[in-house]
Order: structure tokens, then C-alpha cells, then sequence
């Protein structure tokens, strides 16, 4: 009885690191600014393979839309408002965003890198 005790500790404590190995990693946050109708920063680098947390806060009085066809997301932002969403997980390569608004002027590009 005593081994069979044992044993299950042993499979209770091994199945436990091995989901704590398992964990997704927690997503890399990314903190965009939209002030006169351009991206701060325009130019982002991420680690490929993990999801991604876009932090969008608008400091125009004008409603602007995050689009981006390579990331396959469309989001509003409200005048003077904040948005946040993910993207990802990534494959190496870059991955272009604009404001669909104002998209002669509100552009930029993520870049998910290998590690």
C-alpha cells in the first residue's frame, strides 16, 4: 500500500511540472499611441511564436480604425479612447497595420523575430 501511496505522489508531482512546462507563456504586451493621425512607434519588434497584446490608446478626437489584413484583425478605437486586443500566436516575418482612416498617414509595421 505504501508503494502504491508513493507512486501516486510521484505521478502527481511529475504531472504537475510537466503542466507547468506546458503553460502558454503570457502574451507580449505592445503599447501603441495614434496622435495626429500616425502610430508611436511605427516600427514594433516581437518575439515570433507568442501571442501578442495590442495596447492602442487614441489621443486624436477623431475615431480611427486598427487594420491590418496580415494579422487579420479590425478594430475601432474611439475618440480619445483606448483599445486593447491579441494577435498570434506569430511566424517570423513582418506585418503591416494602418489606420483605415486615415491611411495615407496612420501606418506602421510589427516585426515577429525569431528567437
Amino acid at each position: 500500500m505504501m508503494r502504491l501511496a508513493a507512486a501516486l505522489v510521484l505521478i502527481g508531482v511529475f504531472g504537475a511540472g510537466a503542466a507547468l512546462a506546458e503553460a502558454p507563456a503570457e502574451p507580449v504586451t505592445v503599447a501603441l499611441t495614434l496622435k495626429d493621425h500616425r502610430f508611436t512607434p511605427d516600427r514594433v519588434s516581437v518575439p515570433a511564436g507568442r501571442t501578442i497584446r495590442i495596447e492602442l490608446a487614441n489621443r486624436d478626437a477623431a475615431l480611427e480604425e486598427f487594420d491590418s489584413d496580415d494579422l487579420h484583425v479590425e478594430k475601432d478605437v474611439t475618440p480619445l479612447g483606448k483599445a486593447s486586443f491579441t494577435v498570434g500566436p506569430l511566424k517570423p516575418g513582418a506585418y503591416s497595420f494602418m489606420g483605415e482612416l486615415h491611411a495615407d498617414t496612420a501606418s506602421g509595421v510589427l516585426t515577429a523575430t525569431a528567437p
